[in-house]
């Protein structure tokens, strides 16, 4: 069986969009635009904060498995609190994954819905298992816990097709290649003060912005899903995405608003024979 093209058939399964829809509407309701969603999409953080916490719960849940394996009677309520541990920490975990997910594209919102469906059973297992436990039912407990093990597997698969194949919370920069030297990018004539200008610096699409003499240069690809920056709104020295509200600081590139974690590659700029030059700003 060729699982690829199964999974495949889940970014293209239309069946699942009314869910989407029901699901995403609830997770934009909880979690609307401010510091908490911010904070879960992982602007703090500089990339995602979603995958750092999976591997809190699954090394708990782990952890536990081993124990009920190789530890005794002695280790019976070391396993029971890692379980425990385990689904308190999912919490968060899925808090992070929904507030990520809500604002992806329809391949990855339907392969993200199965995938959270995978780790939901996971949780709902895991919680069985520990009331089992506590209830004296350890061998029913163990049973569970390796049924919870086998649903997180399923979503960790889906969730490594989420970001390796279809690159949910890649930044769409990441294989950009800025010019290192100085490149000529528009008329200086065309760049009117206080609108953003939609630009090339060799293959690379940007944004210029004029401001009281001064010319700010991103990258025109939003780091989210690719938005396109020059057809954003300015205000108080930032950009906003047009497609998903994702906010940067023009002077530095830096993540002001999510849903994008990473922030915007930036250029130097200078006018040279009437014209605007731009290079890769080297970071510091």
């Amino acid at each position: 069986m060729d699982v690829r093209l199964d999974v495949e058939r889940i970014d293209q399964a239309t069946a699942l969009d009314p869910a989407v829809k029901v699901v995403r509407n609830a997770v934009n309701s909880a979690l609307p635009p401010g510091p908490l969603r911010d904070t879960l999409n992982g602007v703090w953080l500089g990339h995602p904060l979603h995958p750092l916490l999976t591997d809190v719960a699954l090394g708990l849940w782990t952890g536990a498995l081993v124990l009920d394996a190789v530890g005794g009677k002695k280790r019976r309520a070391a396993a029971d609190r890692l379980i425990a541990l385990g689904v308190l920490s999912a919490l968060p975990t899925a808090a992070a994954g929904a507030a990520d997910w809500s604002e992806l594209d329809p391949p990855e919102l339907r392969a993200g819905l199965v995938h959270a469906a995978a780790n939901t059973t996971a949780v709902v297992l895991f919680s069985w298992s520990w009331l089992a436990r506590k209830r004296g039912r350890r061998a029913r407990g163990k049973l569970l816990a390796l049924a919870g093990a086998g649903a997180t597997t399923v979503g960790g698969y889906l969730g490594g097709h989420l970001t390796y194949r279809l690159g949910a919370g890649v930044s769409r920069n990441a294989f950009e290649q800025p010019p290192s030297d100085w490149v000529d990018v528009i008329e200086e004539a065309g760049l009117a003060e206080g609108k953003p200008v939609g630009a090339k610096a060799g293959d690379v699409p940007i944004v210029l912005y004029r401001e009281n003499g001064r010319i700010a240069a991103l990258s025109s690809v939003c780091s989210h899903v690719g938005g396109p920056l020059d057809e954003g709104e300015v205000k108080d020295g930032c950009v906003v995405c047009p497609w998903h509200g994702s906010t940067f600081q023009l002077d530095t590139g830096a993540v002001v608003h999510g849903p994008a974690a990473s922030p915007q590659p930036v250029f130097d700029t200078r006018v040279q024979d009437g014209k605007v030059q731009v290079k890769a700003k080297v970071r510091t």
